[in-house]
């Protein structure tokens, strides 16, 4: 993967700033938005990252899965060391349930990365959201740590005005309801935590870790039949369960198909990848709506749930927020939309602006 740098629009950064997101445009499948243009470097990396022998590698051959325990809890996630490769975005005409918005096929190559092997449940999420760490270090009167200073200093969501679990089922189940901007903004408080660069993966990268090297609809073939194996959707569920109970794909990555959907880095598109090709392989999402999604949910059909399939954000999935103006934090309407985090082998390879609590602290 090759890096390029891109400069910005003053009025595109004015308006990225204000979303909390940069815009940027792969070279080769990576991003690096121009630093002269309002990117600046993720937070937390300016320390040494907290000591985790599994976790370190300079090269793909030395990768391989670990265990990332949150600094100061008991809470811990499983990374799964996904390979480069070059393969097809996008699905053949012939597959059934394709979409138009699937195509053009485009073949791209995809660098090094670690990926969630579940989706980020609320036993992680809430540690940010809910500042649990913070209270839990209050608590046993233990010295603010300068990681901790950092991380602290993150923006977090205000407080949801209702339960969003929905009463659907809180430890071990996967965190739900986000937006994309508090599912990116999680990543920078993990990266901050932990001193190694997390993040969403993009669309392309998402993809890819779904197929795990297939060409078929599904990673475990095309008959939809055997999905009772692999996926909780709406013929066999009522509800999201918890994350890693169904079997993984050939990669080792569990409930990329069903359960939820999950946030990706880019901004969709309906003409599908008429954009896209090698040197622009992915376009990060500047607004809120529409941004994508990929892997269906709990109530999602067969054919939304291949890999190939798409979705993305809708202002519909805060209908029910009686908040003016609606929060930035939460689609309360999203109850089957959540995020797994990605690691690039090379660290740092898309740079944030830092999300100013001016902006989102009145909702």
């Amino acid at each position: 993967m090759s890096l390029g740098r891109i400069p910005l629009a003053r009025k595109a950064v004015q308006l990225t700033q204000a979303l909390g997101l940069v815009i940027a445009v792969a070279t080769g499948g990576g991003a690096w938005a121009d630093d002269q243009a309002g990117g600046v470097p993720a937070v937390g990396l300016a320390l040494p990252p907290v000591p985790n022998p599994a976790a370190e590698a300079k090269t793909a051959a030395e990768m391989k899965a670990y265990t990332e325990t949150l600094p100061g809890t008991e809470v811990t996630f499983d990374m799964v060391a996904i390979p480069g490769g070059e393969f097809e975005l996008g699905s053949p005409e012939s597959e059934t349930g394709r979409n138009p918005d699937e195509g053009p096929v485009v073949k791209l190559n995809i660098a090094p990365f670690w990926m969630g092997k579940c989706e980020v449940t609320w036993d992680e999420y809430d540690l940010w959201s809910f500042s649990l760490d913070v209270k839990r270090r209050e608590t046993l009167k233990q010295e603010q740590t300068a990681r901790d200073k950092i991380s602290d200093g993150v923006t977090r969501p205000t407080k949801p005005y209702t339960d969003m679990t929905f009463r659907m089922g809180h430890d071990g189940y996967p965190a739900i309801c986000m937006t994309g901007l508090a599912a990116r903004v999680y990543c920078e408080w993990l990266t901050a935590k932990t001193g190694r660069f997390y993040r969403l993966p993009t669309e392309a990268e998402w993809e890819y870790a779904c197929r795990a090297g297939t060409k078929t609809a599904y990673s475990f073939g095309d008959d939809p039949a055997q999905l009772e194996e692999h996926a909780w959707y709406i013929d066999n569920c009522e509800k999201y369960q918890k994350v890693g109970k169904k079997k993984p794909n050939p990669w080792g990555l569990h409930d990329m198909h069903g359960n939820v959907a999950e946030w990706c880095l880019d901004e969709y598109f309906e003409e599908g990848y008429t954009r896209h090709s090698v040197e622009k392989a992915f376009f990060l999402a500047s607004k809120e709506y529409p941004q994508v999604v990929r892997g269906g949910g709990w109530d999602g059909t067969a054919e939304m749930l291949r890999s190939a399939a798409r979705d993305f954000s809708k202002p519909e999935w805060k209908i029910q927020d009686p908040q003016l103006p609606k929060s930035r934090w939460y689609h309360t309407d999203a109850r089957f939309v959540g995020f797994r985090v990605v690691r690039p082998l090379k660290g740092e390879d898309i740079r944030f602006p830092a999300v100013e609590k001016r902006v989102t602290e009145k909702n």
